[in-house]
């Protein structure tokens, strides 16, 4: 599956931002989908994932609350929406895809990427 996210931007801090990830060549609901993201001079952190059928989600604890992660899969699209921003979630955000039978809240084992899309967030 081929994934491209889109949706980035520059927001103040409290503000709101949508990110989307489409998918295609492959059977969407066949995949889990995650979020993550890379700040300049930081490793990439795991933001979050949500299952194939989208009845599960999973949040790391620092955007618990803010952020929710959905997915339409008629429409071969996820979402990472984001709320309350903070200048500490400025980086470069990606989408990335597993099969679905993986564990949907590990981080591991996501082998398809987009392209990133940078959120910036001004205090």
């Amino acid at each position: 599956v081929q994934l491209q996210a889109s949706g980035g931007g520059l927001v103040q801090a409290g503000g709101s931002l949508r990110l989307s990830c489409a998918a295609s060549g492959g059977t969407f609901s066949d995949y889990v989908i995650g979020w993550f993201r890379q700040a300049p001079g930081k490793e990439r952190e795991f933001v979050g994932s949500i299952n194939w059928s989208g009845s599960g989600t999973y949040y790391r604890d620092s955007v618990k609350g803010r952020f929710t992660i959905s997915r339409n899969n008629a429409k071969n699209i996820a979402y990472l929406q984001m709320d309350s921003l903070l200048p500490d979630d400025t980086a470069v955000y990606y989408c990335a895809a597993k099969y679905r039978t993986l564990i949907f809240s590990s981080e591991d084992y996501f082998d398809s990427w987009g392209q990133g899309t940078q959120v910036t967030v001004s205090s």
